[in-house]
């Protein structure tokens, strides 16, 4: 069944197809934008967290990624930047060792070389922001490691 367009910005779907992680900063206005135009031409039923009101509880974001059926995790210079990209990739892991959710990554302007290399800047930058925050590093580590193996996208970014 289509969705409507009349109903109510506060009224969610109980599920989704696509859950889309990314790093908003860097990626919202230019690749995400143009994705999320793609696939509501498409009519795939995604989420973004823009979609929520902003009082509600980040916690929300788990329960949208255990909501939905396919995650695209964008991996792009400043995605360990966020502690809640991170989180939100933890639990994608945990809901597609369960059999819940299939993952996609997306390399934009990485290499899956670069985000498995324990010694590069992708992960030095993960490395800074757990001491700030005392985070779960091993969690992340364990998150990061397994997505590289999974087929997905390299895209560059195209100037021009």
């Amino acid at each position: 069944m289509a969705a409507s367009s009349s109903s109510s910005s506060n009224e969610l779907p109980e599920s989704w197809q696509v859950f889309i992680n990314f790093r908003g900063m860097e990626l919202r206005n230019n690749f995400v934008s143009h994705l999320e135009r793609a696939l509501t031409e498409a009519g795939i039923n995604y989420y973004i967290d823009n979609k929520e009101m902003r009082s509600e509880d980040l916690k929300v974001l788990f329960k949208r990624i255990q909501q939905s059926q396919i995650a695209l995790a964008i991996f792009s210079s400043m995605y360990t930047e966020s502690n809640w990209c991170l989180d939100e990739l933890v639990e994608i892991m945990e809901q597609v060792k369960k059999g819940q959710l299939k993952i996609i990554p997306i390399f934009f302007n990485v290499t899956p070389e670069e985000v498995k290399d324990e010694g590069g800047h992708f992960r030095y930058m993960m490395y800074r922001e757990s001491r700030k925050k005392g985070s779960d590093l091993q969690k992340w580590e364990n998150a990061l490691e397994s997505v590289p193996s999974k087929m997905g996208l390299t895209l560059k970014e195209c100037n021009g």
